[in-house]
Order: C-alpha cells, then sequence, then structure tokens
C-alpha cells in the first residue's frame, strides 16, 4: 500500500499550489490535499487535517501558512507525522508594536482591495513580492493569480485572522524527531533563507534546501528542485 502524503496550502491557495509535486509522486505516493473551508484558527486548521487525514499515519508538509498549520499538527498529535516537510514558513506570532501594526495594517489594506475590487485586483499586488521578480508577467504568474482568484473575500479574511493570531511554534521544533526537510526560495522575502535556517538549525538532523533563483511560491517557482527535495526526505526511488 502507497504511504499517504497530506499537503497544506498556504493563504487562499488551493491544490493547484501542490500540482507539480502530485504529478511526481503520485504513482509512488497517496497525496491528500488539505481544503481549510471558512477555518479561522491556525489550531481548527491544524484539527481539522487530523480529523480528516486518510490514514493514521502519514507524511506532512505545509507551504507558507501550511507550514504553521503542519506545525500545530505536530503539537497536537506527533505521533501521526512519520515525516514532515516546511516549505517557505515561519514559526514566530505577530510582532509586538509597530512591527507588528505594520503587519495586520498590510493585511487588512489588501483585505479591502479584496472586497472592493475582488480577488484578482488584491492578488495582482500581493503577489508580485511573492515570486522571483524574471516571473513577473509570465504564464507561471498568471497561474499563480488564477489560483488566489478562485478564493473569495471572505476565506481570505478568515485565514488573515488565522495569522494576526497565529501561535507562536518556536517551541515545537526542539521536539520534532522524524525526518524533516526545511525547504525555502533563495529570493523568498516574506521568508527568508536565514529564517529557514534557524528553523532546520533547531530540528534534530533536519534536511535544510535552499532553492535558487526562487521565491516564495517554491513550489511552482522551481518544481524539480522541489521535487527531487521530496523525494530525497520521503526515501522515495527515483
Amino acid at each position: 500500500m502507497k504511504p499517504t502524503l497530506v499537503l497544506l496550502p498556504g493563504l487562499v491557495c488551493d491544490s493547484a499550489v501542490w500540482a507539480p509535486q502530485i504529478q511526481a509522486l503520485s504513482e509512488r505516493v497517496h497525496c491528500h490535499v488539505v481544503d481549510y473551508g471558512l477555518l479561522d484558527s491556525i489550531g481548527d486548521m491544524a484539527q481539522h487535517v487530523l480529523d480528516t487525514a486518510p490514514a493514521p499515519t502519514f507524511a506532512l508538509a505545509g507551504h507558507s501558512m501550511g507550514g504553521r498549520v503542519a506545525l500545530e499538527v505536530m503539537r497536537r498529535a506527533p505521533e501521526r507525522v512519520h515525516h514532515l516537510a516546511l516549505l517557505d514558513t515561519g514559526t514566530h506570532p505577530l510582532a509586538d508594536g509597530d512591527v507588528g501594526k505594520k503587519e495586520r495594517a498590510g493585511r487588512m489594506g489588501l483585505l479591502q482591495i479584496a472586497e472592493r475590487q475582488g480577488m484578482r485586483a488584491m492578488a495582482e499586488q500581493w503577489a508580485k513580492p511573492m515570486v522571483h521578480p524574471s516571473r513577473h508577467g509570465t504564464a507561471l504568474f498568471d497561474k499563480v493569480l488564477n489560483i488566489l482568484e478562485r478564493s473569495n473575500a471572505e476565506q481570505y479574511a478568515a485565514q488573515i485572522n488565522a495569522l494576526l493570531n497565529r501561535p507562536d511554534a518556536a517551541p515545537v521544533l526542539a521536539t520534532i524527531t522524524c525526518p524533516t526537510l526545511v525547504l525555502t526560495g533563495r529570493e523568498d522575502l516574506w521568508s527568508p533563507p536565514e529564517q529557514h535556517e534557524r528553523m532546520a538549525a533547531a530540528i534534530a538532523h533536519a534536511q535544510l534546501c535552499i532553492v535558487e533563483q526562487c521565491g516564495h511560491m517554491s513550489t511552482l517557482e522551481q518544481p524539480e528542485v522541489v521535487n527531487a527535495a521530496f523525494e530525497r526526505w520521503l526515501g522515495l526511488p527515483v
């Protein structure tokens, strides 16, 4: 029987963000992508993962917000996860003071655009810093816009609430004992390499992968590199 890989998308993303990995791995691994619906907390999302996972134990990969959900799964039920991958993500809660206020204002400003002008108008602003500059105006950039456009302002508001109230996941890192991949793009402005280097150092025997010529949307921007990293992480025959 094939092992199960549970895939957790980031903020208002869907299964398309994992499409290259599903295509590359599905003959060897059963891939299951989680839909958060209108859940509005990282804790509720993590519990939804545990309640709906199609197997008692599974490999777990989270991208961006999905990485935070994955860490909350590890806090609650580490015995159910036999491999963990954290992509383009972080552990810190909303910062105090001006830094936190700036993040909150930025997220709420984008939500207002989504509510008043639609998700694509929001996506056109939000996505530019999320991908490598060389991909602006390309078919890949349009793919990212299409993913975000398929969501809606209600779901966006719920997931923004989850992120603004995200827990501090740093204490979870030292408790992780399963094979773990920590991966990000070299040019990921939101979740930079230094952040992932610190995360990997805190996890016993973690594999660190910094993807060159790549922004925040690593699974789509450099799918071959991510696919190869997943094969190594899962110990799959190639």
